[in-house]
């Protein structure tokens, strides 16, 4: 494990995560808590891939167990992808 593996660090390309969510209300509500996390900025959503996709980009640096920590409650899972959107 690494820095870049387990965190998700302020960068303007974010990192990609993954989710079993695949309704629009479902993705919705894990954007919703997530955004509340101090240091998340933005959250894009790519519903044309299968599994969801998600980028999250922060401010500050974000552990990746704390995202998964806050999405779990929802009955998700979010799994980090790649180090960096493209």
């Amino acid at each position: 494990m690494s820095l870049l593996s387990e965190n998700v660090v302020p960068d303007n390309r974010g990192k990609i995560f993954t989710t079993n969510a695949q309704n629009e209300d479902d993705l919705m509500a894990i954007k919703s808590t997530l955004i509340k996390l101090r240091g998340i900025d933005e959250i894009l959503i790519d519903t044309k891939k299968f599994p969801r996709e998600l980028v999250i980009r922060t401010s500050k640096m974000v552990s990746v167990k704390e995202i998964q920590n806050q999405v779990e409650p929802l009955g998700f899972d979010i799994i980090p992808k790649g180090i960096f959107a493209i």
